[in-house]
């Protein structure tokens, strides 16, 4: 029997007088903490999720409303969670997660339309978070230009008041006055109209006039897939948002010890200085290897088939350090080097193609024996641990290989 829908005629309704026709137990939801039970009313204000828009909660009787579902013959599920009688029953909405969604779902309308109607870009999906709302935008992507218009449009909109009102009619009658997106389905449709701004089909909760929508920001937007996701906040998350933004800023402020309104130069200021210092320290770290590399050179000479074998642990040494300190020793013929760090489990194993061993295959048979991820060519691989504190395992295993193919190390 299908479920007479209260929020249809009067998002603003808070509570209602109903008739409890069922009371089952319930399969348990994710999210949900067992035991729970399944209510059918003959009329509700309890919205269920739909259309991008999550479902209402609040109470019925003493029982607590935890999730309100559509079925396909339109009857609407209440999950609660202790069970009630059959007979009257009286239910009330949170209000603040009730107009909390209007805020957000009446803006998304207004938002896709101005983003369609002035941009050329049509919403093909929406959805409402608990914190921030999206909508996936077709087409190319909106330039900060184009955003920032969309976001100033809206929120014009919004202060100039307009009515919001629900429409009824066949999707003919709805496609002759405008409806934004045509749906292909019979009967009577209801569609939201912003007055000048929009007509969209929809079974969802809104306000009655866009100023309750109150404020329309928008944050950032990415790539999903072919679609650009368009990020927003309305009415009190949007102010909650923009204070939570401002305070972020102050402290980063405070940090850099400036005004907030020139943290960005500051913080660009920062940015080229580390670029440089971290050039420098590159370049140190190179000219370091060089002289190390010279000294360990000096200090092995050629061994058995005159191949020169280099195996090291370093206390603390990055993986940039090693790559520079192994390829240095790699120039030399006949020359092979083993390097790990003991502190990060960093691996690099080098040679010169006329030592004649496959550093490749031996960096994965040390990595076989004592675990990590790495693998490169015959005469350079990399490689890290998964446990830092096995580098002198390693390292032993890498000796104990290289003996066995009679190398002397």
């Amino acid at each position: 029997m299908p479920t007479r829908r209260l929020y249809y005629y009067d998002s603003f309704e808070r509570e209602f007088e109903a008739q409890v026709l069922s009371c089952e137990p319930a399969v348990v939801a994710a999210g949900l903490t067992p035991p729970v039970w399944s209510v059918v009313l003959n009329r509700t204000l309890f919205y269920p999720t739909s259309g991008g828009q999550p479902h209402d909660v609040g109470r019925l009787g003493s029982a607590g409303v935890l999730d309100v579902r559509e079925e396909e013959d339109d009857e609407i599920i209440h999950v609660i969670d202790s069970p009630l009688e059959l007979g009257s029953v009286r239910g009330c909405i949170d209000w603040g997660r009730r107009l909390d969604h209007m805020q957000q779902h009446t803006g998304q309308h207004l938002l896709s339309a101005i983003f369609h109607e002035r941009f050329g870009r049509p919403t093909v999906s929406f959805h409402l978070g608990s914190e921030t709302s999206t909508i996936d935008l077709r087409g190319p992507e909106p330039s900060e230009e184009i955003r920032e218009g969309a976001e100033r449009a809206a929120n014009e909109v919004i202060f100039e008041d307009r009515p919001v009102t629900v429409r009824y009619g066949a999707a003919e009658q709805l496609a002759q006055i405008g409806v934004r997106k045509e749906v292909d389905r019979a009967g009577i449709l209801r569609a939201i109209e912003i007055e000048g701004a929009d007509l969209q089909p929809c079974g969802g909760t809104h306000v009655k006039h866009t100023a309750q929508i109150g404020l329309l920001l928008l944050r950032r937007c990415t790539r999903i897939r072919q679609d650009w996701r368009v990020e927003f906040v309305c009415g009190r998350r949007a102010e909650r948002t923009a204070r939570a933004d401002f305070q972020r800023l102050r402290q980063v402020a405070a940090k850099l010890d400036c005004a907030p309104e020139v943290a960005a130069e500051a913080v660009e200021r920062i940015i080229s200085d580390r670029n440089a210092s971290f050039k420098k320290a590159l370049d140190f770290s190179g000219r370091l290897a060089e002289a190390e590399a010279a000294l360990i050179l000096l200090k092995h000479p050629p061994g058995r088939g005159g191949v020169r074998l280099v195996v090291r642990s370093l206390d603390s040494a990055s993986a940039e350090y090693l790559g520079h300190f192994a390829a240095r020793l790699a120039k030399e013929e006949k020359t092979a080097v083993v390097l790990i760090s003991k502190e990060e489990g960093h691996m690099v194993f080098a040679q010169h193609p006329s030592s004649g061993i496959d550093m490749n295959a031996l960096l994965k048979q040390v990595l076989d024996k004592t675990g990590g991820k790495g693998g490169g060519t015959r005469d350079f691989a990399r490689g890290r641990l998964s446990d830092a504190s096995q580098a002198e395992r390693a390292l032993s295993t890498a000796r104990d290989i290289l003996q066995s193919q009679g190398f002397e190390v």
